[in-house]
């Protein structure tokens, strides 16, 4: 059984003439006769019985033209999908980010890029969480692309870097500490501390800052992501190292310089490196690249 032959089985269903359906299909009348032949004997059915000059469908070609309409509609969707994935200028972008991301950077370079005329019909599916939750969906190819921190032990995945995050501490407005502008790390060790989980990009940096100032800090809580942090910061239910954000603005709590010498935090544009991504994607993934001129880790 191959393509043809549904396709000249539901032709002939349609005009119950063999000449006509020929004409129709650009085919000799034998080879459809053949193919048909072919078809029949390959399902063990008579699926037209002849009726004067025409041929009309059995109950068994009623019932296999249901199935073969839906199947080869079915098929027509499929090419219409493929040939919208494929167009450069329309389809959708599979796009995750991290939580941090999601305020400022991201819906900035979706509209910049949604603005150039020729990306206008180009459109996106977001999907947002941590790191670890937006890597997952690369490597499951349920996204094209992320926007996240660097996530070891994914030889498969490409990581550049095109954004860096100042870090800063956060306590709430009538904290003991928000008297201070600005703050060395080594006069927190009283404070208890709202943390993020291992899931996050977040963690290892915050780890590594502790680590370097030989600090052990106490903690309040463990949290996913940075919304819910600053909502308990203002609270008074303790202090934390988060992104520098404008989010923050809308939070009650004070926001201070870390003096200690800390690394930024780096956020990359990260896809598969030996997959298929369709000319809509990739023309985002470079848009972003060009527009942020990836950064230099030295």
């Amino acid at each position: 059984m191959n393509l043809k032959q549904l396709y000249y089985f539901r032709d002939l269903a349609e005009t119950e003439n063999y000449s006509l359906s020929a004409d129709r299909l650009t085919i000799t009348q034998p080879t459809l006769s053949h193919a048909i032949s072919l078809l029949q004997s390959e399902l063990g059915v008579l699926l037209f019985e002849k009726q004067g000059r025409n041929v009309h469908l059995t109950h068994y070609g009623k019932c296999y033209l249901t199935y073969v309409r839906k199947a080869l509609d079915e098929l027509k969707k499929g090419k219409a999908a493929l040939d919208t994935l494929i167009d450069p200028h329309s389809g959708t972008i599979e796009l995750a980010f991290i939580y941090t991301m999601g305020a400022a950077f991201v819906p900035k370079m979706v509209r910049e890029f949604s603005d150039k005329p020729v990306y206008g019909r180009i459109r996106f599916s977001f999907h947002q969480g941590t790191t670890q939750d937006v890597t997952n969906k690369l490597i499951d190819e349920s996204c094209d692309l992320a926007v996240c921190s660097y996530a070891e032990g994914h030889p498969e995945i490409s990581f550049t870097p095109v954004y860096r995050e100042e870090l800063v501490l956060i306590t709430s407005k009538n904290h003991p500490l928000a008297k201070y502008d600005r703050i060395d790390l080594r006069q927190t060790t009283d404070y208890p501390y709202i943390l993020f989980n291992r899931k996050s990009g977040l963690y290892p940096y915050i780890r590594d800052t502790f680590r370097s100032l030989r600090l052990q800090p106490k903690i309040a809580c463990i949290v996913e992501e940075d919304q819910a942090m600053a909502g308990l910061v203002s609270i008074n239910y303790g202090i934390a190292i988060i992104p520098k954000m404008k989010m923050l603005d809308t939070f009650d709590v004070k926001i201070l310089k870390i003096t200690n010498k800390i690394p930024a935090r780096i956020i990359y544009l990260a896809y598969l490196k030996h997959s298929f991504m369709s000319p809509a994607a990739d023309a985002f993934k470079d848009f972003l690249l060009k527009q942020n001129h990836p950064i230099s880790l030295d």
